[in-house]
This record gives C-alpha cells, structure tokens and sequence, in this order.
C-alpha cells in the first residue's frame, strides 16, 4: 500500500510515508505510542489509510496548511502561522495540507497551536484520535489507442477529462483533478472500460488538424468537454455559444479561456468547502459583475456564461504564474505528450519560432578556467554547432518546454520519456540518495560547497555518495546500477562524453539508466543531459556552451541549496538565474516539474525583501508549483501583520512589514531571501540581510 504508518522512538511518535512519492510526515507525541489499524469509513474525505493512537498531543514540526471542519466535512475555520484555534467537545476533523495530507479526527475539547514553523494540537484530555491519510500521488487510469487519422484522435483527447472527479469550482484544486489516460498510436481506436467518458453537455468544434485539436485540449479538459471537427470554431453549451474565431490567434483564444474559467472558479470556490481569505478575491471582488455565493450554486454552463461577461484585462494581472507552456509539432507523434500537459493545465503552442538574438558563447579572460574538455577553443566555423531556436512566445509561464527540433533558448528542452519515466519508480528506499562525482581536482571547491548544501535538513533522510576520479567504467556502473536519485556531475564535458580519467563516457552507449533527477555542471552537458532523460532519467540541468569555472561553481551551490529545500527544477533554475552567477549556458532536458526533495510547509516560495528607508522594509513572496502543490493551490507566509493567502504558482503584493517581525521571520525561515540583488540564506540570517 501506498501509506504507511511506523512508530518512531527519536523522536517518540509515528512517521507517516509515501512510498511511491518518497515523502514522510512526522507526528511527534510525548511519549511512545502504538496504533491500530482502523476503518476509513468514519472519514468523509478520501483516505488511503487510517489508524488510532491513544495521546493528548500531536506536534508537526513543518509548518502545513491547517483547516478544520465538522463530523460532515463542512469547513469552519482555517489557521494560519502565529495563530490559536480552539476544538469543541464534540467530532471534528482538523486537516493538514502538506506533502502527505493527513485528517485528525478528534471527539475531545482542545487546542490547536500555530507558530512560525511548527504546529501543536493538544486536547484536554487524552483521548483516541483517528489519523487519516492520502498520497497525493496521481497516476493515470489506462492507456488510451488510437490510430493518427484527426477524427480517432479528436475522440482519444475527448476521453481525457475522464480524470476530473468534479465539475465543481473544487476541480480547481489540484487533488480534484487526477492524471488524465494516456495516449499512445496504434492501429485502431481503443478506449478502456476504465476510462468513464465525460457525460458533460459542453462541446469544443475545432478545424480538424492537429494544431488546433492540441491547443484546445487543456481547455477541453478543465470543461469535461467533447471535442468535434469543424469550420467554425465554437463553444457550445446549454447556456450559450461562444464563437472562438476573434482577432487574436486560435492559441492565443484557447490559452486566454483556459486562464479565464480556471481562475475565476479559483474565486468562487472560496464560497464551497473550504472558505478562506484570498488575495485575488479581495483585490477583485468589487470589479466582478456576480454574486460570488450565488455564482457558486450555479451549473458549469451557467457558471463559464457569468465569467464570460468579465474583460480579460480586469482579471491578466491577477490571474496566477502559468506553470507551463509547450511547444509541440503538430503531428500524430505529439499525441502522446498531450495527458502530461493537460495533467498540469499548460498551455500548448506550436513550434513557431524566431532568430536567436545571438549564438551561445561564453567570453572569459586569459586567467579564467573554463570547464571545456578541450585545451584549446576552436571557432565557432570549425565546430558542429547545434542549431538554436528560440520559440514565438516566451515569458507567459514559468516554464517554456520545447519539444521541437534544435537546441531551444529561453525554454527547456522536454523529452517524452522524461514524462514516461516518472510512471515507473524504483523500488521505494528509506532516504533520498546523491551521486556526487568530482573528475577534476580543480573544482573541488564546488564538492565542498556541495557537502554542506544537500540533506541539511533534519526532516529529510539524506544519503550523499561523494567519488572523485571516476573512470568510465565505473560511471557506467554508477548510473545504471546505482538507484540514485539525484546525481550530480562536476567536471568537464562535450557532445560525446562526460570526462573521466581514462577517457570519455558517452552516456548514449548505455542501454539504461538508473538515475531520477541530475545536473550536469560541465561545459556542452546537452546531449549527454538529453540523453540521460531517454534512458531513465526525469530530468535535470545541462548546458549548452562553455561555463566559467567560478560562475559554474557559484551556480552549483545555489541549485543545491534550492532543490534542498524542494523547489522543482523549473523554479530553482528560474531563481538562479536572475540572483547568481547561473547563466543562460544553463537549461533543463526533461521534465521541469521534477524535483528532489518535498518543500516545508506548503508549496516552496522566494521571500523578496526591498528597503523604503531606515529601517522600513516591504515584503512580498513568489510560490512556485510543484507536484504535491499544483496549479490552483493556495500558499501564504507565516507573518502575522501580512494577510497574503495567495494562488500558486504567483507573486504577492508589496506589503509593508514590521523591522523587529521581519527578523524574527528571517531568523527562522529556510526559505531563499532575495535582497539587495542577491539571495540570502538561512545560515544566522536574521541579522545580516537587514544590514543590522
């Protein structure tokens, strides 16, 4: 079974795993405790499993998403850091939102106790409290087939939204959207008896070629819509008939619907279950033209027509950082990559691109060391130089994934094995395990640095295997045989090889791979990056020119300590490169949204800190998604003076905060601190990055 329960002695209490996912949730207790297996039926939410333990105290020490709701499962309060909760004398559940989600349900009067980074639920007397929990896992139900002719195909994508559970403003949060079917080609149309066919009345007519049944896929999905072939592009409901022929491009009109109903069901489901602040509602609430209770209660016809009335320009500011946009061929091969787009809501465009600005190369002096396994550098004519793209459309989501021909500029470089990898994990191990490989003597800095930057984190079980001087032999052994799953490599590269003592390891001899997540910190690392997602791999950071030892160094350190604290590739990639010396040699192959490590607390966030004088400050955070916190969570900062409950991935307001609660908060987060063009780090921070 997915969730486990085990007693731990140090400290005392019960450890809660994920054992596909690799996530852990520790409850502390005052003393040893012993569960028992108990029935979900009592639990009105979906569990995975449950069991009883007999305390008056249960202890988190990360910092979760904490809600409460009666024997029903109707919310009555939610909590925030720093504040204090009260339960009654009576069934309730308390809820936990973290990279386990875990229900309490407790029958006995208490309290509920948040801080900064810890949570305490104490009751007035010990009493038995059921723990309920559930992976946030999602894989797919069944492959779907389907031979390349457009009107099987259009038939395939329309089976897609067989994964939404809901057509509720509730599908809007991540765990109400499951992992649609795959898709593969084959010779015939074959569609599993488990895969349950939307039963929706909403219809998407699209010309019948595979760019436009591509592009409207996500929208489709988010509607549990069927989709037709046709002339004239529409929408059509119950409610009303939208024509999606309008002066901007059919991509353009499918992306901007996509952000519009998604975001705005964002709003109204603050009316449903769960009821909380937020900060996009109270920054549009008065703009809106609707009721938001009323909106609530309304069929999804109903609910899109209401939305419609609203001008895009009202809504673009507010709407969240898109994960993801993708840039596919329009041709039967593409078919495949559309469930893993549609599982994150990203947009997809065509391979439409522009004219590099420039050709990669990286200008250095006669004393800097570059990490170029060759001695001397030859011009750019006498080289097989890949070929550059840059994509029509940049800069709209946090991540461009380009799954077209060349070597892409500001975009990753996606793989569909990446994606099909992640279906099949290793055997579960009890600790996260790093390869890190040094094969030259002269960048022991960075494995120094390195040491210190991964597995500091007391909740996350770490084991790091360092080597230096590894022949190719050994390498080979290493990846393929290892199960590790971050490796990273600090040496030098080309096209053809990772350098090792005895030569060149071409990672394109190897039949497979036995590596998740890696970042290849050598000059020209592309094809062996790419390479390594084709036979096993997730994903990972490669380059694409050559990189200057003491830039590569710096970069190295601060991508470990961002995937240390959970970032996903896409966001600690974004991250370095605006705050450190992590250039745009630098760029993901595989899928962006891996990561290595669960965040703290709620999806991982960049705290931006900027001066307004003598000691006054304003203060604002980025989120960004990951695979537990997907488009459509919400994340706050645990700051009392600063009501900030926001959607992720996005960008608060500038806020003004306290001196005196600004350092408190930076004396205990573990989060990035961007300040002063730089990032600060949690190493006794508190008072250095105000200048104190």
């Amino acid at each position: 079974m997915t969730i486990s329960f085990a007693e731990t002695t140090a400290p005392t209490g019960l450890e809660v795993s994920d054992s596909i996912e690799q996530r852990r949730l520790q409850i502390e207790t005052p003393g040893s405790v012993s569960f028992d297996a108990s029935e979900p039926a009592q639990f009105c939410f979906p569990v995975d499993r449950t069991c009883r333990i007999e305390t008056d105290t249960l202890a988190f020490t990360q910092l979760y998403s904490v809600t409460v709701h009666d024997e029903a499962g109707q919310t009555e309060a939610s909590f925030a850091a720093s504040e204090t909760g009260r339960l009654e004398d009576r069934p309730q559940f308390v809820g936990l939102s973290g990279p386990i989600k875990l229900y309490c349900r407790i029958d006995a009067p208490g309290t509920i106790d948040i801080g900064l980074t810890s949570i305490t639920i104490t009751t007035d007397r010990e009493t038995t409290i059921e723990l309920g929990a559930r992976s946030l896992h999602d894989q797919p139900r069944g492959t779907i087939t389907t031979p390349p002719d457009i009107d099987s195909m259009m038939d395939a994508v329309s089976a897609l939204p067989s994964a939404l559970k809901t057509t509720s403003p509730e599908r809007t949060w991540p765990t109400l959207r499951g992992h649609p079917p795959l898709i593969e080609l084959g010779d015939r149309l074959e569609i599993p008896d488990i895969v349950d066919r939307p039963a929706g009345d909403i219809t998407v007519t699209v010309p019948p070629d595979y760019a436009s049944l591509y592009q409207v896929a996500p929208l489709a999905f988010l509607l549990g819509a069927t989709i037709q072939p046709g002339d004239d592009p529409t929408l059509e409901t119950p409610a009303f008939t939208y024509s999606l022929s309008t002066g901007r491009t059919f991509e353009d009109e499918v992306a901007g619907l996509l952000k519009r109903f998604f975001f705005l069901d964002c709003l109204v489901r603050t009316e449903g279950v769960f009821q909380y602040d937020l900060v996009e509602r109270s920054a549009l609430e008065d703009e809106l033209p609707f009721d938001f209770a009323a909106t609530y209660e309304l069929a999804l016809a109903d609910r899109l027509e209401r939305y419609l009335d609203v001008p895009f320009d009202v809504l673009e500011a507010h709407i969240p950082r898109w994960p993801l946009t993708v840039h596919v061929p329009s041709t039967p091969e593409s078919a495949p990559v559309l469930p893993f787009v549609v599982n994150e809501l990203g947009i997809v465009r065509d391979t439409r691109q522009q004219t590099p600005a420039s050709i990669p190369n990286t200008e250095t002096t006669n004393t800097q060391f570059v990490r170029s396994a060759t001695t001397a550098r030859s011009p750019p004519s006498e080289r097989d130089e890949p070929q550059f793209v840059v994509p029509a459309v940049t800069g709209e989501s946090v991540e461009h994934a380009w799954f077209g021909d060349g070597v892409p500029q500001q975009a990753s470089k996606a793989t569909i094995e990446a994606y099909r990898n992640q279906l099949y994990h290793r055997d579960p191990v009890e600790s996260i395990e790093l390869l890190l490989v040094c094969n030259d003597a002269r960048m022991v800095d960075e494995h120094d640095l390195l040491d210190g930057s991964y597995g500091n984190r007391s909740d996350l079980p770490f084991e790091i295997d360092s080597r230096f001087g590894v022949d190719t032999d050994q390498l080979a052994t290493l990846l393929t045989d290892g199960g590790y799953d971050f490796f990273h490599f600090i040496g030098h590269a080309t096209e053809n090889g990772l350098r090792c003592p005895d030569g060149d390891l071409d990672v394109r001899t190897l039949e497979s791979v036995d590596v998740g997540v890696f970042f290849l910190n050598a000059c020209r690392s592309y094809e062996q990056g790419i390479a390594l997602t084709r036979r096993g791999a997730f994903g990972g950071v490669s380059t694409y020119a050559d990189v200057i030892n003491e830039h590569a160094v710096t970069a190295g350190g601060t991508m470990a300590r961002l995937l240390n604290r959970g970032f996903p590739l896409r966001g600690a990639l974004e991250i370095a490169q605006e705050n450190s010396m992590l250039g745009d040699q630098y760029l993901i192959v595989g899928d962006g949204s891996t990561d290595i490590a669960q965040s703290d607390g709620g999806a991982p966030m960049l705290v931006e800190i900027e001066s307004r004088g003598e000691n006054e400050f304003d203060f604002a955070v980025k989120s960004y998604s990951t695979k537990e916190f997907k488009l459509g969570s919400v994340t706050a900062s645990p700051i009392d003076s600063i009501s900030d409950t926001h959607l992720s991935p996005g960008e608060t307001p500038w806020l003004p905060v306290e001196t005196m609660e600004l350092q408190e908060y930076l004396t205990w987060t573990e989060l990035p601190v961007a300040f002063d063009v730089a990032l600060h780090w949690n190493d006794g921070i508190g008072t250095s990055v105000l200048g104190e």
